[in-house]
C-alpha cells in the first residue's frame, strides 16, 4: 500500500509540476487564450506520454494485466485528442506557420519533430483502430517501431520549444519519458523471450 502510495505520488509530482512551472510563466502574458490552451495540450500529451509506457508495463499499482491495457487504450485516445487540440490551436493562431511545419520548410528546428511525432501517434491510433484485423505479433511489432519513432522524436520537440514550460521540470520530464519506455520495451522483449523459450520447453517435453 505504502509502495503504490509513493509511486502514484511521485507519477503526479512528474506530471503536475511542469504544469504548475508553465502556469506561472512570463511568457504567457503576450500570449492569446486559443495559443495557451493549444501549449498546454501539448504539455499535457509530453505527460501521457510517460503514462502510457507505464500502463503498457503494469508498472501502476492496481492497474496490471487487463486493466493496465485497457488504460493504455483510454490514454492513447487521450492522448490524440490532446495532440489534436496542440495542432488544432496553433493551425488557428498561425495557419501559415502550421503550413510550413506539416511541409518540412519551417525555419524552426523544433518544427519537423513536432510534425514526425504527430503522425507516428496518428499511424498507431489507426492501427488501433484496425487492430482486429492485424495479427497480435504484427500489431506488437509496428507499435514498437512507432513508439521509437514517437518518443524521441516528441522530446527532442519539446526541448527545443521555448515556451512556457519551466527548463529544468521539462528536462525531468522529458528524461522520465525516455526512461520509461525503454524500460518498457527491454522488459516487454526479455518477457517474450522467456515466454517463447518456456513453449519451446514444454514442446520439447
Amino acid at each position: 500500500m505504502r509502495r503504490g502510495s509513493l509511486i502514484w505520488a511521485g507519477l503526479a509530482a512528474a506530471l503536475c509540476v511542469p504544469v504548475a512551472a508553465a502556469v506561472t510563466s512570463p511568457l504567457l502574458a503576450w500570449r492569446g487564450p486559443v495559443y495557451i490552451v493549444a501549449g498546454f495540450a501539448g504539455i499535457l500529451a509530453l505527460g501521457l506520454m510517460l503514462v502510457q509506457p507505464l500502463l503498457a508495463g503494469g508498472y501502476l499499482p492496481g492497474l496490471p494485466g487487463f486493466r493496465g491495457r485497457r488504460a493504455h487504450r483510454f490514454v492513447g485516445g487521450a492522448l490524440v485528442a490532446a495532440i489534436a487540440i496542440h495542432v488544432g490551436g496553433l493551425w488557428v493562431t498561425s495557419p501559415p506557420d502550421m503550413i510550413d511545419a506539416l511541409l518540412f520548410t519551417s525555419p524552426t528546428p523544433f518544427s519537423p519533430f513536432g510534425v514526425i511525432a504527430m503522425w507516428a501517434i496518428l499511424a498507431v491510433a489507426l492501427l488501433a483502430l484496425l487492430r482486429r484485423r492485424l495479427r497480435l505479433r504484427t500489431w506488437r511489432l509496428v507499435h514498437m517501431s512507432l513508439a521509437v519513432v514517437i518518443v524521441p522524436a516528441s522530446v527532442v520537440h519539446a526541448m527545443l520549444v521555448e515556451g512556457p514550460m519551466e527548463t529544468v521540470s521539462k528536462a525531468m520530464l522529458c528524461a522520465l519519458v525516455l526512461a520509461a519506455a525503454v524500460k518498457v520495451m527491454v522488459d516487454l522483449r526479455l518477457w517474450r523471450k522467456r515466454a517463447t523459450t518456456r513453449g519451446e520447453g514444454v514442446a520439447r517435453q
